[in-house]
């Protein structure tokens, strides 16, 4: 059995479910059901992510530089409010 790679830090939108067209950050993965593991820190906080397959999400950057997604590549804890700050930043850039 095969792992998935590491996916911490990427941004993403859902494409499929009831939170369709949301931005998520990937805050892990569930190796056993090959899923990843987002949060936006309002409706979906980091401790409880919503477990997502792989194929129901479009990932929109890997190498956004924000403090907040360097402390999450580097597998520290994040918190709610420095991951709502780290997706407004990116809100922000694709507006421009």
């Amino acid at each position: 059995m095969s792992t998935m790679p590491d996916y911490r830090g990427w941004i993403v939108r859902a494409t499929a479910g009831r939170d369709k067209d949301g931005l998520f950050c990937v805050v892990g993965v569930d190796q056993g059901r090959k899923r990843l593991l987002l949060a936006d820190g309002r409706r979906r906080k980091a401790a409880r992510p919503k477990a997502k397959d792989f194929n129901h999400v479009k990932l929109l950057t890997d190498g956004f530089d924000h403090p907040a997604i360097q402390t999450l590549k580097q597998g520290e804890a994040l918190s709610d409010k420095a991951l709502r700050r780290a997706l407004a930043a990116f809100r922000d850039q694709l507006e421009v």
